[in-house]
């Protein structure tokens, strides 16, 4: 739902004396926000105009894509008018930051997730957007641009959890979004999961595939269809890497991928498997080999499966899930950043999103359960982003005062009662 809140009065009356309900009689009503404030809600993707960081983008599970020029001091949102309100994916140009392409439909398949409806690019830094077509693919959970080449773009779609659809998979343009290639499918279970391209080739790219399946009662993740494919030509051929390649055997699920920016050779893939394990190569994807299955790598891998390495350190490895681990090592070891639980470093637990500033990496920036934190001192210390109203209400009700109040369950953050006038 875009920034809570509702005509409550008017909905819940008619409520009470069931008739036939005309929807011209909420025409002149204007929906307004009345909070909760201080609190926010699950942030999906990040992205920053490297050169200007003050510009930043934020997607959200449902609440739609927000845009602050002030380092996150102010922020407004972006997709309001658009067809959905659930983004998965977000990604600026960096050379061009006025061309910014955004993916719909959350990427992280539980079973409260929000739907979306195709990749918009937009030309002017987010003022307006263009449906660029990829409607049925339900979820996309990954972008990529060429950055030496704008009109080319790569979209991972993971697909839609609840069924089989052949949509999925990984798909490209060289056209602006004008035409799109499916270059890269499994099967119509299997969609993308993570990608990853070489900084100093745009033509190699490691792509995760992700065979899964969802009822309201039951998650299966993994299959035959999931595998990690590397190309070296944009796409024309793939390597489908393996057990042979030092990977693990058997069907695996999910799997999370970073690529050291100071040292493309340096490939980390967090894998779910038969034992869950961290992966690296370091002869860029041919050879793999286990460093870490222990628990500190990571849990509940269907619902994060995240890892980003620090652009100056390659052996400085963030795993982004229900808390934040990071290791100096090269992920021989982790200890923990931001607990999930007990310690009140005022930053919430379940993290999803994620960004490091490409020359400092000391500059983060964290999307989780419940909103947005910035860092400047590699983690250290947080500043919470309490103005983005995206809060995700499960069920909303009032009382008989008057005036009255206004109850709801939010997703992950408990419930808050509050007065519907102030």
């Amino acid at each position: 739902m875009k920034r809570f809140l509702p005509l409550l009065m008017l909905f819940v009356s008619a409520s009470l004396f069931p008739q036939n309900f005309n929807m011209k009689l909420a025409g002149d009503l204007k929906p307004r926000n009345i909070g909760p404030g201080g609190m926010s809600g699950r942030v999906t993707a990040i992205d920053v105009v490297s050169s200007e960081p003050d510009i930043m983008y934020a997607g959200t599970a449902s609440g739609g894509l927000w845009k602050s020029t002030s380092g996150g001091i102010k922020w407004d949102p972006v997709f309001d008018k658009e067809s959905t309100s659930s983004i998965g994916a977000v990604a600026v140009h960096q050379a061009n930051p006025s061309v910014v392409w955004v993916g719909t439909g959350e990427g992280n398949p539980r079973n409260s997730l929000n739907g979306g409806f195709g990749v918009y690019r937009s030309l002017d830094a987010g003022r307006s957007w263009e449906l660029m077509g990829l409607e049925e693919t339900r979820h996309i959970h990954r972008i990529i641009i060429d950055p030496n080449d704008p009109n080319t773009v790569y979209v991972g779609a993971i697909g839609s959890p609840w069924g089989a659809h052949p949509e999925r998979g990984l798909y490209k343009t060289t056209d602006a979004g004008q035409t799109w290639e499916k270059i890269l499918y499994a099967n119509n279970k299997t969609g993308v999961a993570d990608m990853v391209m070489d900084p100093t080739n745009p033509n190699k790219l490691l792509v995760a595939l992700w065979e899964h399946k969802r009822d309201p009662w039951f998650f299966k993740s993994g299959g035959k269809g999931s595998g990690l494919h590397m190309t070296h030509d944009g796409g024309k051929t793939w390597k489908a890497l393996g057990e042979k390649d030092g990977l693990p055997k058997g069907d695996l699920g999910r799997i999370g991928l970073a690529i050291a920016p100071g040292n493309p050779e340096m490939i980390y893939a967090l894998i779910e498997a038969k034992k869950n394990a961290l992966y690296k190569s370091e002869d860029g994807g041919f050879t793999w080999k286990k460093i870490n299955d222990k628990n500190d790598i990571g849990d509940r891998p269907f619902y994060y499966s995240d890892i980003f390495v620090d652009p100056q350190n390659e052996n400085r490895v963030y795993s982004v899930f229900t808390n934040v681990n990071v290791s100096e090592d090269g992920g021989k070891n982790f200890e923990q950043l931001m607990p999930a639980y007990g310690v009140d470093n005022g930053v919430h637990p379940d993290h999803h999103a994620w960004w490091i500033h490409p020359a400092d990496g000391k500059f983060m920036i964290d999307g989780n359960d419940g909103g947005l934190n910035i860092t400047r001192d590699g983690g250290r210390t947080w500043r919470f982003i309490g103005n983005l109203p995206v809060g995700q209400f499960y069920h909303i009700s009032v009382d008989n005062e008057f005036p009255y109040n206004v109850y709801g369950g939010m997703q992950d953050n408990g419930s808050w009662r509050g007065p519907a006038y102030v």
